[in-house]
């Protein structure tokens, strides 16, 4: 069983925590800082704890040597030090003299933050293939490995897996946190809904699978909505449609008919832009050039009529493109009756909760998991490499 970070002897020890720092940046300035605060409750347990604390994350993908500069985490450094109210010491390296000297001289109750673990990724994909000798550099830094980065923990890297096999290992709080949160959903209060939105039902096959038999309704909306709707036999206009995937949504359709609701209208526009020029119809009523951008309001109140009733609900990806203040207003809608009405819900998916952080609703629900991708394979009950960790 893998060991909790309270279970570890920290105390004075030099403390590797790989957190998941991947927050959105632009022009040098954070958008949103959700996972950098979820965080902060490890960091802080450690240097209650004596620690000196060498901070590891990735942050977006560097393909390209020019990549380097826009996925810096200098910004997450000056972050971190205004939430910590100390100094975050940065170092803009992952390997060499700079860094090892800075951690080698690092004293108990500082903080060290080096550069994103993926700009190994310019040399062989040395992170992202979890190389061992990277592995076994990065580990020989410090003395034990935390691991508090859910979101990554469906991915075998140098920094979570890799250092994990070579240090003596702990879940941090947030990780821990993740883990039993979802695992009540194995066995939820009843009835148990989910929601289902976002664009593709290719990345979502196994958990739609693995949901459709555990859950009472599944309420399917956003762009996915519409390879269901054509796969029933509507005409979708233009909307989004992932055509390979018909037949499976027609056979989980037939094999799920009294648990499947999908959209009775939905707003719809000519251009794919955020534009007040929109029409709200019926699936029935879509002409050739119609786009589908969000559900209806009769849809919002048929999926209010179900969760009403539901003692817990899991929700993955927004009902419309929420990108454009136009078309959020479902899943706003929708957030805010789950608060109003207290109803259990975990939210699932890095783009729903974006939304509801953007809302000013993410701390109102029931719990916000961090991790998009780990979140729906832990769902779906494939292993994840971070979770099997030996030492």
């Amino acid at each position: 069983m893998i060991k909790n970070i309270e279970d570890l002897n920290i105390e004075n020890k030099k403390v590797i925590i790989r957190c998941d720092f991947n927050v959105p940046i632009e022009n040098g300035k954070i958008i949103d800082d959700t996972r950098i605060k979820a965080a902060l409750k490890t960091i802080n347990y450690c240097l209650d704890k004596n620690c000196a604390v060498i901070l590891m994350s990735h942050l977006g993908r560097i393909k390209t040597k020019e990549d380097k500069k826009e996925k810096t985490l200098e910004p997450v450094a000056e972050r971190l030090s205004s939430l910590l109210n100390k100094d975050v010491i940065f170092i803009d390296e992952t390997h060499g003299k700079k860094l090892e000297k800075a951690c080698e001289n690092l004293k108990s109750g500082e903080v060290l933050l080096m550069e994103n673990t993926r700009f190994e990724d310019l040399d062989g994909k040395k992170e992202s293939n979890c190389d061992e000798e990277l592995s076994k550099y990065w580990a020989s830094l410090g003395d034990i490995f935390i691991d508090d980065a859910f979101g990554c923990s469906h991915r075998r890297s140098a920094s979570n897996v890799g250092i994990s096999e070579h240090l003596e290992t702990g879940l941090g709080f947030l990780m821990q946190k993740e883990i039993d949160t979802l695992s009540e959903l194995n066995s939820p209060k009843r009835p148990f809904s989910v929601i289902l939105g976002g664009k593709k039902v290719e990345d979502k096959i196994g958990v739609i699978k693995s949901l459709a038999e555990k859950a009472d309704y599944i309420l399917i909306g956003g762009g996915m909505a519409f390879t269901f709707l054509k796969a029933e036999g509507f005409d979708i206009g233009s909307s989004v449609v992932d055509n390979e995937k018909l037949s499976f949504c027609k056979e989980i359709i037939d094999k799920y008919e009294d648990k499947i609701i999908l959209p009775v209208d939905m707003i719809t526009v000519k251009e794919f832009k955020n534009t007040g020029n929109y029409e709200t119809k019926d699936i029935t009523e879509f002409a050739l050039d119609d786009i589908g951008v969000d559900i209806g309001t009769r849809t919002v109140k048929n999926f209010e009529k179900i969760l009403r009733k539901s003692k817990t609900v899991f929700w993955n990806g927004p009902l419309g493109v929420y990108e454009f203040t136009y078309f959020r207003k479902a899943t706003e809608d929708i957030l805010k009756f789950i608060v109003e009405n207290n109803i259990k819900t975990v939210l699932g998916g890095g783009d729903i909760v974006g939304c509801a952080s953007l809302l000013g609703l993410k701390d109102k629900v029931y719990f916000a998991s961090t991790g998009g991708g780990a979140s729906l394979e832990y769902l779906e009950g494939k292993p994840l490499p971070a979770l099997e960790i030996k030492k």
